[in-house]
């Protein structure tokens, strides 16, 4: 087999290997050949080869975000290692593990004016679990890099001495790769391994010149603190309102059985986000259809006593405004990892899987037989689903009629990703076919990266994936189809209202030159171009008609990924909006 001559690079090499790291998302470079030449001789390691390292980044977040597993970037110094930061932070705030493997040059050469050359250690430090800082091999072979240590000075036994410093050298950086290893699989996040590599780079050897040993590591599970559910089970008891939020989550990650016995109290409502892939008839999605009319009367008869929450983040601006403003007694939130205050209200961290949590936690508590609070959202919900069906049947063609057609047509149990911004607001409306496994990346909520994660996620999944995104979005991310790891299974829509149509929604001057360049940035640009360019099958629709044609073919076989392209008019989207929440009151 060949290997890369380095040490370095056989000892990252060998323990990505040791910690079950196969899937490795590479950015072509130089200073990281020594790591290129490793992973792509080892057939152990999957290899993906991704010019772009902001798109390389979140393409391997895609993976990652499926196969709940490590997924490591590679990428060569200088700037190429900042350009992943977008995903970092999508990765730290939800979760994923990803670990970047940075080359870098020798200490000497760092701030001394070489190019490609930056600053790496530590790059990322408020976001990121581990940040391991590796030391460069010795090379016998260079007596002027000797004389730059000390310790050689006027030694006459040069070997014993440098066998001892590259020993030591050698146990640090093994140690330090394990801890960011086994870290990012713990805690699931991003670690960051800088790795300093000194020139020859693209020396091969055929045997390895170190072994390594990799600590062995087992993940272990916190129990559930006894007082803790003994004092939850006392207080869940007496609460007769109580309100269960879910925010975004992996798809089957909850037990059906803890689902149903929550909805069968009926003391409890369950409000679920699109992202939560929860499904249960008597759950409560589209939040914002049910609560936006209330008004703060009603709101403070809905409050909840107790706030039960589990998953990601919260997409919901008008629950986030409910629960401030009526605040519930306590709030209880279920995580092994982290708690956020979202509501100004936490009580409780309770660190558990949810699935552990409610193993030890829902048999021991009794339904509260004198609450009327699941009727009382129960009647809301049927309300608002017969004034919903009513407006979507009389509204013109837009944006809101464009989401009720495109969410019909997806077809059952296929993958769902969603862009940010409009697009996973709107979806929130609808009710969505419970065969779907929904994914946002709502970690950082930025447009910036959506279609790589989509093409991670399709490349990797046997799933056809549909990714629904808006022409900002789209466009700002295009170098996210210039790779050779698309299924001819995966499809885009593109919802084009030429521009940031969610900037007309929200309060400001529309329809002045300031408002059109600065803010909706108004442009004219179609996908059909890059469509041609990427070798995609190209459709598009303008109005009702032509979008009903469109989806009668674009989920049919084909030999090419498609994007359908949906026009829609810009001036009256968010008065069709607006008017659908006047509506439903």
């Amino acid at each position: 087999m060949t290997y890369p001559k380095i040490p370095l690079a056989q000892t990252i090499i060998q323990l990505c290997k040791a910690k079950h790291v196969k899937h490795i998302v590479i950015s072509p470079g130089s200073r990281n050949a020594p790591l290129t030449i490793g992973f792509t001789h080892n057939e152990y390691f999957k290899c993906y080869s991704i010019v772009d390292e902001r798109c390389a980044a979140f393409f391997a977040l895609g993976i990652a975000q499926q196969l709940q597993e490590t997924v490591a970037l590679v990428c060569t110094s200088g700037s190429a290692l900042l350009n992943y930061y977008p995903a970092i932070a999508e990765a730290f705030y939800s979760d994923v593990p990803l670990v970047v493997l940075s080359a870098d040059r020798p200490k000497h050469l760092v701030g001394i004016g070489d190019g490609q050359t930056i600053n790496q250690n530590n790059v990322y430090h408020n976001h990121i679990l581990y940040s391991a800082k590796l030391k460069l091999d010795l090379n016998k072979h260079d007596d002027s890099q000797q004389e730059n240590i000390p310790i050689f000075k006027n030694l006459e036994n040069k070997l014993e001495r440098f066998l001892g410093l590259q020993l030591d050298i050698q146990e640090h950086n093994e140690e330090e790769i394990c801890k960011a290893l086994n870290l990012a699989k713990s805690e699931q996040g991003p670690v960051h391994i800088n790795c300093p590599f000194d020139e020859p780079l693209y020396e091969r050897v055929e045997e390895l010149s170190v072994k390594v040993k990799a600590d062995e590591f087992e993940l272990v599970y916190q129990n559930v603190d006894t007082a803790e559910r003994d004092d939850c089970i006392v207080n869940w008891k007496t609460a007769s309102r109580k309100m269960v939020l879910v925010g975004v989550n992996q798809p089957n990650q909850i037990e059906q059985k803890w689902l149903d016995a929550l909805a069968s109290d009926g003391s409890v409502i369950v409000l679920t986000e699109t992202t939560s892939n929860l499904y249960q008839p008597d759950f409560f999605p589209s939040i914002d259809k049910l609560i936006a009319p209330m008004n703060e009367a009603h709101q403070k008869e809905l409050q909840p006593d107790i706030l039960l929450t589990f998953g990601g983040l919260i997409v919901s601006k008008k629950i986030k405004a409910l629960l401030r403003n009526s605040k519930p007694k306590q709030h209880w939130h279920i995580d092994q990892k982290k708690a956020n205050d979202t509501f100004f209200c936490l009580s409780k961290h309770i660190q558990a899987s949810p699935n552990q949590f409610f193993s030890e936690f829902l048999p021991n508590v009794e339904q509260v037989s004198n609450s009327n609070y699941f009727d009382l959202w129960n009647r809301i919900k049927l309300t608002r689903h017969k004034k919903h069906a009513a407006y979507e049947e009389q509204v013109p063609y837009s944006d809101f009629k464009v989401f009720s057609h495109v969410l019909k047509a997806i077809p059952d149990d296929s993958i769902l990703q969603l862009g940010n911004s409009s697009t996973v607001r709107y979806v929130q409306l609808f009710d969505l076919n419970k065969t779907l496994k929904v994914f946002c990346n709502r970690g950082t909520s930025g447009i910036d990266g959506s279609t790589s994660t989509a093409v991670g996620c399709a490349a990797i999944s046997m799933e056809t994936t549909t990714l629904i995104t808006g022409d900002l979005s789209f466009f700002y991310d295009s170098n996210a189809l210039w790779n050779n790891y698309i299924p001819k299974s995966f499809r885009i829509i593109v919802i084009n209202n030429e521009g940031g149509g969610i900037f007309r929604i929200l309060p400001g001057h529309k329809d002045t030159t300031n408002f059109d360049q600065y803010f909706e940035t108004k442009h004219k640009l179609t996908a059909k171009q890059l469509s041609h360019m990427y070798c995609f099958d190209y459709l598009k629709a303008s109005n009702e008609s032509e979008l009903h044609a469109a989806l009668n073919t674009f989920y049919t076989d084909s030999d090419s990924p498609k994007i359908l392209e949906v026009f829609t008019p810009s001036k009256v989207n968010d008065e069709i909006l607006l008017n659908y929440f006047k509506f439903l009151r």
